[in-house]
């Protein structure tokens, strides 16, 4: 391998870093709830807001910030994210009262953002053939579905050995690697729609119709689904969302040009993405909460749980994803994929009180790795592989908007009907753990439905034939 060659695949290890140090945030701080908790004087109501926060700033800034990369230059914009996060993590580690984390949380998430919404599009500048790029999306997509049970592990050492601080104290070297290391291997590019103008108020709309809908989503089961609140802010969501879409079809400059969405392979895989995150949720969250509250687990054990579908997604995110899509295309890995995971969630649905790992739990994350490892290169590749180099950004911003409001409304809807189910049990005599458990198997079977209506969508709607190049030129580097 030449040593341009190295240096590409050296640049991806990079934004994989990156990305991993952000999806771990979503996980990390879970496991170290109580201590925090504990120390700083959080209400049970109020502690949600640590979480809350990071996921409505991230969740609202996606959009923006893949645009902004566009207009300003990718590598720009991701430095900028990269250190935005590492110094709100630094304050994160440093908070001594809950408004101050909370702010910096909320920073955090801005950063945290803007660089995830740039990387995929960085990614596509540092590999043009097929077959490497599909190689460079599967680790990509090993790293995002993999992030939230190594969060978990990291989560229980760090809080247990040293103390809840460290959680975020450990993103600071690790942040300041990655810029240095970027400063020096990512490509430093023009923005591909330079001279546009940033259309402000189409940002204002979607960012606020974000940020209102998440809000509304996380809140739910806590205000009630068809509560006063809970119905105002979806509304509300609503209204910004129905103005946006008309201020971008009037508009010179959109932020969204909506024609994006007429690209058959990007709408399709957006809609995959969002009820494939809806089904990882059911996996990831569920299972935790089985493994925890009934059979009694730690959150150190729960992490390690992971491990044999992480090891498996593993194999193959760094070899076999990108050969199966090369050589079968990406509808078949992908149908082939999702369906292996609806049948690992359908298998939860038998989840006894009295569980063992091995014959209860094992199965259904072997079987939900290889599900997981062969469906997210092809999602992935399904919705930036037609996509103009001048809308990258916005394209990668786009992709996880629809991951992030996959998994939030999943979330809210399994977490609701989990409930419903375990209060009615209850009701009716059942005992504590089997009413418990009993409201997991319906949610399991709402998640197994949502992998199965992406399976079956992505295998109908998406290109049988493998992926090809973009055809735009790869931008000149910018001098130094």
């Amino acid at each position: 391998m030449t040593l341009e060659g190295r240096s590409r695949w050296i640049a991806l290890y990079v934004l994989c870093l990156a990305s991993l140090m952000i999806v771990l945030d979503m996980t990390i701080v879970n496991v170290a709830l109580p201590s925090i908790k504990d120390d700083l004087g959080f209400s049970e109501t109020s502690l949600a807001w640590v979480v809350n926060a990071y996921l409505l700033t991230y969740g609202g800034c996606l959009l923006l910030g893949g645009r902004l990369g566009d207009l300003l230059g990718h590598r720009r914009l991701f430095l900028i994210g990269i250190a935005l996060f590492t110094l709100a993590s630094l304050a994160c580690g440093l908070a001594t009262a809950k408004g101050f984390l909370v702010a910096a949380r909320a920073v955090q998430g801005v950063g945290g953002a803007v660089a995830s919404a740039v990387a995929l599009s960085l990614m596509l500048v540092l590999f043009t053939e097929p077959a490497d790029r599909a190689k460079a999306m599967g680790i990509f997509g090993f790293v995002s579905a993999g992030g939230g049970s190594v969060g978990v592990v990291l989560g229980g050492f760090l809080t247990d050995f040293l103390n809840w601080h460290w959680i975020f104290l450990v993103n600071v070297p690790i942040g300041a690697v990655v810029v240095f290391l970027s400063l020096r291997l990512l490509p430093g590019t023009p923005g591909t729609a330079q001279g546009q103008r940033i259309d402000l108020a189409g940002a204002a709309t979607i960012t606020g119709a974000l940020i209102l809908a998440i809000y509304a989503i996380v809140n739910g089961n806590q205000a009630g689904w068809t509560s006063t609140q809970t119905l105002g802010l979806l509304g509300g969501s609503a209204v910004l969302l129905a103005v946006f879409l008309w201020l971008e079809s009037h508009v010179r400059s959109p932020l969204v040009p909506l024609r994006l969405f007429k690209i058959r392979n990007f709408s399709t895989a957006s809609v995959v993405g969002v009820l494939w995150a809806a089904a990882m949720f059911a996996w990831f969250f569920l299972t935790a909460l089985y493994m925890q509250f009934v059979l009694g687990y730690s959150p150190l054990q729960i992490g390690l749980a992971f491990l044999p579908s992480s090891l498996i997604m593993a194999v193959f995110s760094i070899g076999l994803s990108a050969r199966l899509v090369m050589r079968f295309g990406i509808a078949r890995p992908l149908g082939i994929g999702l369906g292996l995971a609806t049948l690992g969630l359908a298998l939860f649905i038998r989840l006894p009180v009295d569980g063992n790992f091995v014959t209860d739990v094992l199965p259904s994350m072997i079987l939900l790795g290889f599900g997981a490892g062969m469906a997210f290169n092809p999602v992935l590749l399904a919705a930036m592989n037609d996509v103009d180099q001048t809308e990258a950004g916005l394209a990668s911003g786009v992709v996880n908007t629809a991951f992030m409001m996959g998994g939030a409304l999943g979330l809210a809807v399994l977490a609701s009907v989990a409930a419903s189910r375990t209060s009615s049990l209850a009701a009716s005599g059942e005992s504590h753990l089997a009413a418990l458990t009993g409201g997991y198997h319906l949610a399991f079977l709402v998640g197994a439905i949502f992998a199965a209506t992406a399976a079956t969508l992505g295998g109908l709607l998406l290109p049988k034939g493998a992926p090809t190049g973009m055809h735009a030129p790869e931008p000149a580097s910018e001098p130094a």
